[in-house]
Parts: C-alpha cells; structure tokens; sequence
C-alpha cells in the first residue's frame, strides 16, 4: 500500500506529531545486523516502508514475567512511526503506559515463494521481512487515538474507515494503540532459485521456486445484511499491493 491511500503525518493533531519521513537509511546497530547471511539486510527507508505498507499482521514480541512472549497483531505505519492495536487489557498495552513505556520487538514478514534444491539442505524460501525494535509507548491523547485507529482500519481495508459507524466512548476505552518509533530498524530479503552445490546439479530432482501468492475474495455477505446493501467498490476490487 503505498502513501497515497495511507494517512500522512500532516492528518495526526499537533502536539502528538510523528516525525518526518527522512530521506536516506536506518542506521546499523548491534541488534539490526543480522549475524547470518548480511549480505540479504537492507536499511534504506524506501525499501523498510514498502515492506510494513504492504502488510498490515505483525508479530509484537516482549518480555513478561521474565519470560519471552510474542503476540499476533494488527499496525499501521504513518510516517516514521508504527501504530499496533492492542486491547487496554493486555500487558504489554498497560506497560506502555508508563515511562518511557515498554521495550519490544516488531516483525513483519512476507513468503513470496518455496525455493526446492536438489539436497534437503539447500531448500529454502524466497521472503522480505522487517525488524522494528525499541521502547513503545501508549497512545493516550484521545484525537490522535481516533485517527490513528481510522489510519489502522484504511491499512488493512483503504476506504472503510468512512464507511462505518466510528467507536464510540466506550469502545475507544477498551482499544488501546502502542506507538513505536521507527529508528532501530532493518529489512531483510530472500530472492532467486536454489543455491545448488556443483556436484548435485546432475541429480534427477526439479529444483526451482514455487511462488506464493495472497489472494482475496469472493466476498460473503453476513447472514443479516439486507440483500439491498451491495458491496463497495473497495472490496470488490480489493488487493494489496
């Protein structure tokens, strides 16, 4: 999804602003150079973007109670900033709300394909993935609180956010939002066939990729839709990029 269809840090009320997009890379830390194959890392700021853009599940890993605990959720990216939906409940999302908040791990990743070799050894799989890491903190400012979960809505479904009822009060306090800093960053990707050792290229296996693909629809409405409503124009049409 690109940011055309995502809101920009302009739309967030002042006060609580994200910061700007800046042009260049993420810089190198100890925890963002992978210590196997570097040569696949990517820190530029087009390519980390492009990758959180076009998902919208990422997996939010922290400590709790001395031990590592890693949850499945949903973000959205505005600017330089990560936002990930939580409940008010959760333990990471009340952590967040002290200072300076909660130390966690983000992930996202994408399988574009199964890389089968000739040996066992040498399978593989073709994906891009980012690794988020820093200090979250709870979004407690009520204005940026709504529009950033209309900003999570419009990532996952563009246009639907305007086209639904928007939470009300008591909703909105049992939804909570940690806001991570996109500054310890790094981007990680697979390409290409199998990497094959010489004396197994005569062996009788296909080797090769077998690529994957998201796909999406048909669409089924709920048992208690009126018949009259028809589906928008967004969800007929929908794919991610």
């Amino acid at each position: 999804m690109s940011d055309t269809t995502s809101p920009t840090p302009a739309a967030v009320p002042a006060g609580d602003a994200v910061p700007a997009v800046r042009a260049g890379s993420y810089p190198r830390t100890d925890r963002t150079v992978p210590s196997r194959s570097p040569q696949r890392a990517a820190y530029d700021r087009e390519t980390v973007h492009a990758i959180l853009d076009e998902g919208y599940l990422c997996h939010l890993g922290f400590v709790r109670d001395g031990a590592p605990v890693v949850l499945p959720t949903l973000y959205a990216r505005i600017g330089e900033t990560l936002y990930v939906h939580g409940s008010t409940g959760s333990r990471p999302l009340l952590a967040g709300r002290r200072d300076p908040g909660v130390p966690v791990c983000v992930t996202v990743t994408h399988v574009d394909g199964l890389v089968l070799a000739k040996s066992a050894f040498h399978h593989s799989v073709n994906y891009r993935s980012v690794v988020v890491h820093g200090t979250a903190r709870q979004v407690t400012d009520p204005d940026l609180k709504a529009e950033v979960l209309d900003a999570l809505v419009d990532h996952v479904i563009p246009g639907r956010a305007a086209d639904c009822r928007p939470g009300n009060a008591r909703e909105l306090a049992a939804t909570a939002v940690l806001a991570l800093d996109l500054a310890e960053v790094s981007a990680k990707l697979r390409q290409g066939g199998p990497n094959e050792e010489p004396e197994d290229l005569s062996l009788p296996h296909w080797s090769g990729v077998l690529p994957v693909r998201e796909s999406y629809g048909p669409l089924r409405p709920a048992e208690d839709l009126d018949p009259a409503i028809t589906a928008p124009g967004y969800l007929t049409g929908y794919a991610r990029p």
